[in-house]
């Protein structure tokens, strides 16, 4: 990704000592309303992932039904065969007991009263199972469109949460090398930042340099109205030593997210209802904390962004 994005620095230094100014800025802001409106198509490839997998689980169950509907029916059908070759039997053995004995005629005009009870009930309980049957069946359908359509709105959203990570990405160029970072897993775009971007030692303050970082970001956000933002917090496991506001690193974590949500803010374009500020202290590293080197990567703000599932939520209540 760094090569990538140096060699796209080195071309736009070419092109921008061969053209204008004008037409450099030109080319630069259809640049950036291109990474944009890559950007908002990336977001909810894991629940929808999820629900995709759910929805043929259902089909799976569906199809299950709708075998053991047919064999039920054929089964019923033989059953009916049966009873109707069995009937037919009884009444040439009626009409030949009829000319013998009115007693064999009572007897087997009662039996064949009762088989033609029988085979009334096996009538009823095809025509049943058959419109079971063509109901599974209309079920099996309908599951099959809606599986295609989770599948079509998975693939939109993967794409959409890939583009959304390039445009971060190439947003926050910048800062590459830095203690900065910019990954895609599990359906989510995840900018992390380390402290030595941000803040000093013991302070919730964000500096020069961070809040060039964080307000290029809002740039980027200000154009993805359906993102949710998380703002997480993080710290080493040393032990808080100041005083004070703060009362360990919990606090400290708590307030350097904040300050990122209140940068963050004075970006109008950002809907705030969509940031959320927390602290996770000292408690979720990715580093080991028996090194310096370690405890300066879990020493950082985790912007985790995430797709709403307002598509997702429609397609699912509309079933």
């Amino acid at each position: 990704m760094i090569k990538k994005i140096s060699l796209a620095v080195l071309v736009l230094t070419f092109f921008a000592s061969c053209v204008s100014p004008k037409i450099y800025k030109d080319l630069e802001g259809k640049y950036n309303n291109l990474k944009k409106e890559n950007r908002k198509l990336s977001d909810d490839n894991e629940s929808l992932l999820s629900d995709k997998n759910a929805a043929e689980n259902e089909l799976k169950q569906l199809k299950s039904a709708y075998d053991e509907a047919l064999a039920e029916r054929d089964k019923l059908q033989t059953d009916y065969n049966a009873t109707k070759s069995n009937l037919d039997n009884l009444k040439a053995s009626y009409d030949a007991l009829e000319k013998n004995s009115s007693k064999a005629i009572a007897a087997n005009s009662q039996k064949n009263r009762e088989l033609l009870a029988q085979l009334e009930a096996k009538e009823q309980a095809l025509a049943n199972e058959n419109a079971r049957l063509e109901k599974l069946k209309r079920e099996l359908e309908e599951r099959s469109i809606r599986v295609a359509e989770l599948e079509n709105v998975i693939a939109s959203k993967d794409a959409a949460m890939t583009a959304l990570k390039n445009a971060i990405s190439r947003a926050l160029t910048d800062f590459e090398g830095k203690g900065l970072t910019v990954e895609q897993r599990d359906g989510k775009v995840y900018v992390s930042m380390e402290n030595k971007l941000l803040f000093s030692s013991g302070s919730w303050a964000v500096g020069t340099e961070g809040r060039r970082a964080v307000q290029q970001l809002g740039s980027v956000l200000g154009d993805n109205p359906d993102i949710a933002v998380l703002i997480e917090g993080h710290t080493d496991n040393v032990p808080y030593q100041g005083s004070g506001q703060l009362k360990g690193n919990w606090d400290l974590s708590t307030k350097r997210a904040t300050s990122i949500v209140n940068i963050l803010r004075e970006n109008v374009a950002i809907n705030a209802g969509n940031l959320t500020a927390a602290g996770r202290g000292e408690f979720a590293p990715i580093a080991t904390n028996d090194t310096p080197e370690g405890r300066a990567k879990n020493r950082r703000i985790e912007v985790v962004l995430t797709p709403k599932l307002d598509e997702l939520s429609k397609l699912l209540n509309d079933n």
